[in-house]
């Protein structure tokens, strides 16, 4: 488990995210949505209006001074970015449009080159629907089967018959932070495990990323995904880290421009990595907003991010269970330390959308719904739960809204 350092206060962080200033339903805006989306520092925003302004053109193709700029820019963020999750290198890091995506990248170029009908593919009960849903596909075109690690009562994974289910197996897929119980998962030991039985780890860093000090190559992961809009930066942009020696093996996902070295009348001869994988014009502005995010992020420093979480996770757990008692349900670990900033609950018998909607009028955004994790809900015996998600611009007084607007709600359908 990452050691958490003392308390970092980032409270001053707040100016930095000029959204924060909006006025909700006449009531301050107290964002809690951060696992669905995060908020934008100016400097992400500014990094992006700059190069719309200053030096817009296309990328890799152009001799002329702007798109040299451009390349510049866009592969200097690729280089920052792979530096910040513990890449060999820059080239093992792949734009892909989100975590989602990337997902399926793996699915479609490593699982239809490598998977046939018998193999099978190791998932956990807690997966986001989009470490689910593309082995689903696979296996219903090529007949592999899917095995699943159990959660435990305790919203912890329960590897107890790991090597059962590994036996066999040719890809273990897991998430690295669950987006529903907040449980952080220690993904080494399970890769150690996966390896020893000849399988690739696939890691879902969608929800880690952001909050954690990540080191791919330390975890023992072969293929590593996430979103850039969780961690500060903007939508439409997110990554595929593998191995080098496994992408240069795999086939492309996409096919047309940029992607190519030569195209004949009888056939075209792929690019090398990572632009094999990028078909089109890429997203060049998201691509430089997620290097500023990145960037940003490296300044005020993950473990003082991990800090600030875990003693507000903390606080949040304690005061929660002090005013609303059994009345409140919160799902997954009760160490702060086991989890993320991630908060899914039930309030007494009140439904989670009615929940949502009178939080909202107390100007508090939170997550209401499955959370794309059907499976697991199913497993919690809940159709769906509220969710408040904390980062570094959040502090207690967060909390204490969350808090009175908890107690609106029950005075609304006492």
């Amino acid at each position: 488990m990452t050691p958490v350092p003392a308390h970092a206060d980032l409270t001053h962080l707040k100016a930095d995210f000029p959204i924060l200033d909006r006025i909700s339903h006449s009531k301050r805006l107290v964002y809690l949505d951060s696992a669905a989306t995060a908020q934008k520092p100016t400097a992400v925003i500014e990094a992006m209006n700059r190069y719309y302004r200053e030096y817009n053109a296309s990328v890799h193709r152009g001799v002329y001074e702007m798109a040299e700029e451009a390349t510049a820019a866009m592969e200097g963020a690729r280089a920052r970015i792979a530096r910040f999750i513990g890449a060999a290198e820059a080239r093992e890091c792949i734009f892909t449009r989100n975590a989602t995506e990337a997902v399926n990248l793996v699915a479609h170029a490593w699982g239809r080159s490598t998977l046939s009908a018998g193999d099978a593919v190791v998932l956990t009960q807690m997966e986001h629907h989009a470490n689910i849903v593309p082995w689903h596909m696979l296996a219903a075109e090529r007949g592999i089967e899917i095995r699943w690690i159990p959660v435990s009562s305790e919203g912890v994974l329960d590897i107890s018959g790991l090597d059962r289910l590994l036996d066999g197996a040719r890809l273990l897929g897991v998430t690295a932070m669950s987006n529903v119980l907040g449980t952080i998962v220690d993904v080494r030991p399970l890769a150690d495990a996966a390896h020893a039985a000849g399988a690739l780890v696939l890691v879902d860093g969608a929800q880690s990323v952001p909050h954690l000090p990540t080191d791919v190559q330390a975890m023992g992961a072969d293929f590593f995904v996430f979103s850039g809009h969780k961690m500060l930066g903007p939508t439409g942009i997110g990554v595929l880290w593998a191995r080098a020696e496994l992408l240069e093996a795999m086939p492309p996902f996409l096919g047309g421009g940029s992607m190519i070295t030569d195209v004949r009348l009888d056939g075209f001869t792929p690019m090398e990595i990572p632009w094999k994988f990028e078909a089109g014009t890429p997203a060049i502005a998201e691509a430089i907003g997620l290097g500023a995010a990145v960037e940003y992020l490296e300044a005020v420093g993950m473990e003082s991010v991990r800090a600030h979480e875990v003693a507000l996770t903390r606080y949040a757990l304690a005061m929660l269970a002090d005013r609303f008692g059994d009345r409140l349900e919160i799902f997954g670990p009760t160490d702060a330390l086991a989890r993320g900033s991630v908060l899914s609950f039930q309030l007494g018998g009140i439904h989670a959308h009615d929940i949502s909607q009178v939080l909202d009028q107390e100007g508090v955004c939170v997550r209401a719904g499955h959370h794309c994790a059907k499976p697991l809900m199913r497993i919690l015996g809940v159709p769906a739960t509220a969710r408040a998600s904390f980062y570094v611009y959040n502090d207690e007084a967060d909390v204490d809204a969350l808090a009175d607007a908890l107690e609106a709600a029950e005075k609304f359908f006492g």
